[in-house]
């Protein structure tokens, strides 16, 4: 796909799961890669499987909750690597429980990553790409935006947040030649995942008491699916889609 080799990206959540696939993924087809998060042990992981891999990124620690840490991080990548032309947003927490037991910790927690972060990226993404003309935007969220799920309030009222903003943010700056996309994955095999469910297979089936259908294909998806669908979305193979979500979920939301 054009529009890779050579791009300068920015990938938060790069530590473990769907941003490490999608730095994996991007790496492999001569993206440079500014890896961000807030866990050091899961950037030096990602950095290691890369170097095996032949590739490298830098790393930074930025907690996305924290604008400045964000606005600090592009300016460093830029310094770095050269004017940002890719961003994807991966950076995630999850917690689980019924509405009446949540704490407000909880809630300002999710809120926080998977919706202020979500914010501050993209303000800090406007103002460098916005002006030169270019770029593509991807905002990581989840089919719980668009699919009400049991016992996860605050994560899905966070998702449907950064879909929700990530869409407005791409009317923005249509006219500025800069695409804003979401891709939102179902049950996919995450560190993630298996803490909330043990069994993630199970999944696969549904749980008719939670009213949580099961997966039409059958399958876990696989963080290289996710990744998958973010490459083609910030490639020029998708230079005509902006405000779009593509659910990459098995038919899970059955959409």
């Amino acid at each position: 796909m054009s529009g890779i080799e050579g791009a300068v990206a920015v990938v938060t959540g790069a530590g473990s799961g769907v941003g490490r696939a999608v730095v994996l993924d991007l790496a492999e087809h001569g993206t440079r890669i500014a890896a961000a998060d807030t866990d050091p042990d899961g950037l030096a992981d990602t950095l290691r499987t890369l170097g095996e891999r032949g590739h490298k990124a830098h790393a930074f620690h930025t907690d996305v909750s924290r604008p400045e840490q964000v606005e600090a991080l592009f300016d460093e990548a830029e310094t770095l690597l050269g004017p940002v032309d890719t961003v994807v947003g991966a950076a995630g927490v999850l917690a689980t429980g019924p509405v009446a037991d949540c704490p407000d910790d909880d809630w300002h927690r999710v809120l926080a990553v998977n919706a202020t972060g979500v914010f501050a990226l993209g303000r800090a993404a406007a103002r460098r790409m916005g002006p030169r003309g270019r770029g593509a935007l991807v905002t990581v969220a989840s089919n719980a935006a668009g699919v009400p799920r049991s016992g996860m309030a605050a994560y899905a009222a966070s998702k449907a947040a950064a879909v929700a903003f990530t869409k407005s943010l791409g009317l923005e700056l249509a006219p500025r030649g800069v695409r804003c996309n979401v891709v939102s994955p179902g049950s996919t095999d995450t560190p993630m995942l298996r803490a909330m469910a043990p069994d993630p297979e199970a999944l696969i089936a549904g749980d008719p008491e939670h009213f949580k259908i099961g997966i039409p294909l059958g399958r876990l998806g696989r963080v290289e699916d996710v990744a998958a669908a973010v490459r083609f979305l910030v490639s020029d193979a998708a230079r005509h889609i902006t405000m779009h979500e593509l659910y990459v979920d098995g038919g899970a939301a059955l959409r």
